[in-house]
């Protein structure tokens, strides 16, 4: 058996989220079907992440065992072959036996993005938020460092979550403009772990901050009420992108 590990990239726009739900198209259900073609044998695979409808990713990492023969440095285009044109395997690494995409992961950094223009863009509209008022960015840079450090993050997690231990760390956190596109503003988190739905609740507190319906400063208190009611509305799932998956570094994994 060989252990592996491949990449992917997705446009979430046409999927119902990671995992396979029935009579839905799911990037999971995708995959799995592109994999039983190149492989000829059922695997379970084991996903990072569970991201939500029309979430994107710039990295997804999806790990399995498999007896096929087919050389590593084949799989990504043999795999490419087989999946439809919004999503893509750009990677394949071994790993040891054991190996879990999921519960290896030692964080993750998600970026989220706004277009901030007066008018609407029709070929970004599924890719990121049209947001038409001026933002200050350096003001909205400023809130951002509040989300630092070891938080209960239960003023930011959506109804539904059936994680109890809402505890998580943000070791990084920042909004700016993109160099070559200043329209597009990026705000992107760096954490251990995330809670349901709560990188859009994040940036819909900003947002209200932005437009004065949450005062400056306040998401410390936010983040020490643990009240959901406290934050901001969750932002639209268009602008999020799973952008890097971290972990710890492995002796046994050949990088192609």
């Amino acid at each position: 058996m060989r252990h592996l590990m491949v990449k992917l990239k997705y446009d979430g726009r046409d999927f119902c989220g990671w995992q396979v739900q029935d009579g839905l198209r799911t990037v999971q259900a995708v995959f799995q079907d592109a994999l039983w073609q190149v492989l000829k044998e059922n695997v379970p695979i084991r996903g990072c992440s569970r991201t939500d409808s029309g979430v994107h990713a710039d990295e997804f990492c999806v790990s399995f065992s498999t007896s096929c023969t087919v050389p590593i440095e084949r799989l990504p285009l043999a795999l490419n072959a087989k999946l439809p044109p919004d999503i893509a395997v750009f990677d394949c690494v071994t790993v040891p036996e054991g190996f879990h995409a999921r519960y290896d992961c030692r964080g993750k950094q998600y970026r989220y993005l706004i277009l901030n223009a007066p008018l609407r863009d029709p070929f970004r509209h599924t890719r990121a938020l049209w947001y038409k008022y001026p933002l200050d960015v350096a003001l909205l840079d400023a809130q951002a460092q509040d989300y630092l450090g070891t938080h209960d993050f239960s003023a930011f997690c959506s109804a539904g979550s059936d994680v109890a231990d809402k505890v998580r760390t943000v070791t990084q956190c920042g909004v700016r403009r993109l160099p070559d596109t200043p329209e597009m503003i990026e705000f992107t988190v760096t954490a251990d772990g995330f809670l349901y739905n709560m990188v859009r609740i994040m940036v819909g507190t900003l947002l209200e901050i932005a437009a004065g319906r949450i005062p400056p400063d306040s998401i410390g208190e936010i983040l020490a009420s643990r009240d959901r009611q406290r934050a901001g509305a969750t932002a639209a799932a268009c602008g999020l992108y799973l952008h890097r998956v971290f972990y710890d570094p492995l002796s046994s994994m050949t990088i192609l």
